[in-house]
């Protein structure tokens, strides 16, 4: 999997510690990986993600709950799911599901066995 440019300042800007990605809980680095891998795949450009992204961002900055705690990967999530239902590769409803699925994973599920899940470790 290539990792698209990401930018190193502003809006879009992924959160970073000396230089590397930080996710505070698994759910974030799926996020992450799930937009990389569709990018690669040719489902939207970086572009475009980037857009839906900034402007989730922005929605988050002008209207959000009164005590709600900024989260980048919340933004990242949305603009994944916009833009996955915007270009019809699956409905919204089919996203919120399997988001919901995927975020109810306990915590190490998709390492349990290193072996044989094609991870070329």
């Amino acid at each position: 999997m290539s990792t698209p440019l990401l930018e190193i300042d502003g809006p879009a800007a992924p959160p970073r510690d000396n230089g590397e990605l930080v996710f505070a809980e698994p759910w974030e680095s799926r996020a992450f990986g799930l937009a990389v891998t569709l990018h690669d795949s040719g489902s939207f450009t970086w572009d475009e993600f980037r857009d839906h992204l900034v402007a989730h961002i922005a929605d988050w900055e002008r209207d959000h709950p009164a005590g709600e705690c900024y989260s980048y990967y919340r933004c990242w999530l949305q603009a994944l799911e916009s833009v996955v239902a915007e270009r019809g590769l699956v409905g919204a409803g089919e996203v919120t599901g399997r988001a919901g699925e995927l975020a109810e994973r306990p915590a190490g599920h998709d390492h349990e066995h290193a072996e044989g899940h094609g991870h070329g470790h």
